[in-house]
């Protein structure tokens, strides 16, 4: 019986969403990544070995091109001639490590929180691969790689780091789509692992926090400094919440009569909504926002939120650049809670939003709002040098 062709639509195309290979028939796949991309896929056996040969991206290949590649490929390897071979030595199916890392960033790109994710691969990509961001992704060897690490390996260990991963990312999806062949020559175990220094173990760096008790005589300085970089840092002391959460919160995340700031999930390092109480210090601050822009503390353009540079400038202005960070703040509300009040250790944790085990989400199917309120107010009280709640 003839083997079933043509099984896709130009709508099953645009439609199907599934992450996988999805069979046209005649050996040809449409291919959809993680991260939401399309992708022509030819796979086929020759010699008794799975050949997977990329065809390219949907937007640049029709359905009907697709399969008249196949068709093609078919009488080849009916003449005993191999597809992937053939075509190569026509220069058809050649892409440069710098074609298939734009392509990847672009599939992967739905998938990140915010753009800073896109740019940050592009950049370091760009930067640091551009020894073979020109050449044939097939001809990407060991010594490539180790030609771009070697020089910061141990300058920049961290950075040195990310740019492997990206790289090795790339290559694996050109491996996937049929572009290359052979092992990973930036994979780390069995590889580079034996030909790279090692590093001395690295310690981890806590941000710099300030002492509960200084945050009191700061929290009056901090007052009289002018504009909305300020505002915003006050605001986020007294909430415990991160740098970007409080620059992207816009006036229709904020619920004033019920004192609740929602946070979307995309918008938080957990991937969760987070609901924040809000103390009485906290609506007083918003109060005194005007209301001319759809984000709480604007930039100068109103269509923009603050730079997240802009709190870190108000300690530099306030000569507390050595000794304290923004992000610190949230370890001094965790330390002033453990040290100097009997609220629970799981009550701290979900007022940061930071995330608990899955068997202590199960127990706990709330946010626990209420209590975290009572937490938060005694904290906002505590940093204005008031005493605890119910006492002047």
């Amino acid at each position: 019986m003839a083997r079933r062709i043509n099984l896709l639509t130009a709508l099953d195309v645009r439609r199907i969403n599934k992450p996988g290979r999805h069979s046209d028939g005649n050996c040809l796949y449409l291919y959809v990544g993680e991260g939401g991309g399309r992708s022509w896929l030819l796979i086929y056996k020759w010699k008794a070995r799975r050949v997977e040969l990329g065809l390219g991206p949907v937007h640049a290949v029709t359905l009907a091109q697709a399969r008249e590649k196949a068709r093609e490929a078919a009488t080849l390897r009916a003449q005993g001639i191999d597809p992937k071979t053939h075509w190569r030595a026509q220069g058809v199916q050649k892409k440069t490590f710098g074609e298939v890392a734009i392509e990847l960033i672009e599939d992967r790109k739905p998938g990140w929180k915010n753009a800073k994710h896109s740019a940050q691969w592009s950049s370091t990509l760009k930067t640091y691969a551009k020894p073979i961001w020109s050449k044939s992704v097939d001809d990407v060897t060991v010594d490539d790689v180790l030609g771009i690490l070697r020089p910061i390996w141990t300058a920049k260990a961290e950075t040195a780091k990310r740019v492997r991963g990206r790289i090795e990312a790339v290559l694996a999806a050109a491996k996937v789509r049929g572009l290359r062949s052979g092992e990973n020559p930036a994979s780390w175990r069995d590889n580079l692992k034996l030909l790279l220094p090692s590093r001395p173990a690295s310690t981890h760096r806590h941000h710099m926090s300030m002492h509960y008790d200084r945050i009191r005589g700061f929290m009056r300085d901090l007052i009289r400094q002018e504009g909305n970089g300020a505002r915003a840092l006050e605001f986020l002391i007294h909430t415990a919440t991160r740098t970007n959460e409080v620059l992207n919160m816009q006036w229709s995340s904020l619920d004033l009569d019920e004192k609740v700031w929602t946070i979307a999930a995309h918008g938080m390092k957990a991937g969760r909504e987070h609901r924040v109480p809000l103390s009485s210090a906290a609506m007083e601050l918003l109060k005194s926002m005007p209301r001319c822009a759809s984000y709480v503390f604007p930039a100068a353009d109103p269509a923009k939120p603050l730079s997240n540079m802009t709190m870190a400038a108000v300690l530099k202005r306030m000569g507390l650049q050595n000794e304290a960070t923004v992000h610190g703040f949230r370890s001094s509300f965790r330390d002033w809670v453990w040290e100097k009040t009997e609220f629970s250790r799981e009550l701290a944790e979900e007022a940061l939003a930071h995330s608990v085990s899955k068997v202590e989400r199960a127990y706990r199917r709330g946010d626990a709002l209420e209590r975290r309120r009572e937490v938060m107010e005694t904290w906002s009280r505590y940093i204005a040098g008031l005493g605890p709640l119910g006492h002047g």
